[in-house]
């Protein structure tokens, strides 16, 4: 179809109507020296000869199809079971909208309780919502949050917690009179201390970024004490094998949900999850959906709780949260529900064993050592390396292996620490294929 543009008389229609005499007129508010004059363009090619020059263009980036990535820091390779395309391209999901009209929506609604209710169950907390933007966003409303319950002004964040996280938390918070305290971490790990009691909350991350599973009951007690609530960030495959937040008593749970049977394409597709306790459920951002009977005693589902600023007065609304990213939120539900309780254990299981495996292996390596002393880790962990790391990311590259995270990006004093990721999607072979190269280098 030919593109039908816009003729003079519409053109000359249009400015009359807004009382400008040229299109230049339109932008008379930005100088003259900031304007562009021309834009060179090249002639316009068929739709075939476009497709084949994008494609030949992406075959220039790296792939994790055909590279094994042993990188993570906050997006993770993960097997994604046929299932859950399977379930997510299904036109009654892909093209539903918002459920406004809740008669008009019951199975949209009926996907987000199911996903509710197996957050729940996941975290071990009462009320789950129907999901968030991503897990950054996820641990900057939960922050907002200790601090409308509250009533207090000042969080303490752990420096284990994932330093971009720590970034969103203090870009949300920066408008609101909010004091962030750090609460060091000492070989990796959080070092508790005791707080002062104007404190909204702390929060921690386990598995935190170092990969270490994080001690949790110790700031439970210190939270308590200082009349705080806890907030943990966690990996939701972790919990397969690891005690809930709700065990721990944290008050909030918050995660990235990438993890679960999403692809790590350009940062990933993602949604961020919450879950509290029952007594929180009303300062909860975004929305609850709900189950109930109609007139029939028939099971139905409705939107319980919608605190979003698009349905009530700005002033009491709990966040400006505009989307839940649902289509997403569905993949993880759909996810969830084929591998179960048990097939998510042994999936758990899997990624520790694996990274447990490679962990050995490379730090018997000469030049490769722990960076702390050794502590519990999930499927990511931290050495620290006398090699030259530049080169030995591209010697990786050219073997088709994605290496590891390097630290000093975020951490100046950990330049010559890596973070590695092993997932159920590495093999003995890859795994094995890895250390031997690093041996190599120099």
């Amino acid at each position: 179809m030919d593109f039908s543009p816009v003729t003079d008389k519409d053109k000359e229609e249009m400015l009359a109507s807004i009382g400008v005499d040229s299109v230049s007129g339109l932008f008379s508010g930005i100088p003259e020296k900031a304007r562009i004059k021309s834009v060179c363009l090249p002639d316009g090619i068929s739709e075939m000869k476009l497709l084949k020059d994008f494609e030949a263009l992406s075959r220039k980036n790296i792939s994790i199809k055909d590279h094994a990535c042993f990188r993570g820091a906050g997006i993770y390779d993960h097997f994604i079971p046929s299932l859950v395309g399977e379930i997510t391209s299904r036109s009654e999901f892909t093209t539903a909208y918002t459920p406004y009209q809740p008669e008009a929506s019951q199975g949209t609604l009926q996907a987000i309780f199911e996903y509710q209710s197996m957050i729940t169950e996941l975290t071990g907390l009462d009320v789950a919502n129907a999901s968030l933007y991503d897990g950054a966003t996820a641990a900057a409303e939960a922050a907002a949050l200790a601090v409308r319950v509250t009533g207090k002004k000042r969080l303490v964040i752990s420096d284990a917690v994932h330093p971009e996280y720590r970034e969103v938390i203090k870009t949300y918070l920066q408008g609101a009179g909010v004091t962030i305290d750090r609460m060091g971490a000492n070989e990796g790990s959080t070092a508790p201390r005791d707080l002062e009691n104007d404190i909204a909350a702390v929060i921690i991350q386990s598995p935190n970024f170092f990969g270490i599973i994080e001690e949790a009951d110790n700031f439970r007690k210190i939270a308590t004490q200082a009349g705080a609530l806890l907030i943990m960030i966690v990996n939701p495959i972790s919990l397969g094998m690891l005690k809930s937040p709700g065990e721990y008593g944290a008050d909030v749970c918050v995660g990235e949900g990438q993890v679960l049977g999403l692809p790590a394409g350009f940062g990933g597709f993602n949604f961020g999850f919450m879950a509290c306790k029952n007594e929180l459920a009303w300062k909860i951002p975004g929305r609850i959906v709900g189950q109930t009977t109609d007139t029939k005693g028939r099971r139905g589902f409705v939107l319980t709780l919608q605190s979003r600023e698009q349905h009530i007065r700005r002033e009491r609304a709990t966040s400006n949260i505009c989307t839940n990213s649902a289509l997403n939120a569905l993949a993880s539900c759909v996810y969830l529900s084929g591998w179960g309780a048990e097939g998510l254990k042994k999936l758990a299981e899997t990624n520790a064993a694996k990274a447990a495996y490679a962990y050995e292996k490379i730090t018997k390596l000469q030049g490769f050592d722990d960076a702390f002393v050794k502590k519990p880790f999930f499927n990511e962990f931290t050495v620290k390396t006398s090699k030259d790391i530049n080169k030995m990311q591209v010697k990786l590259l050219t073997e088709k292996i994605l290496g590891p995270f390097e630290l000093g990006r975020f951490f100046k004093d950990m330049k010559n620490c890596l973070l590695f990721c092993v997932t159920e999607m590495r093999t003995k072979e890859e795994i094995d294929k890895l250390v031997k190269i690093l041996d190599t280098c120099k």
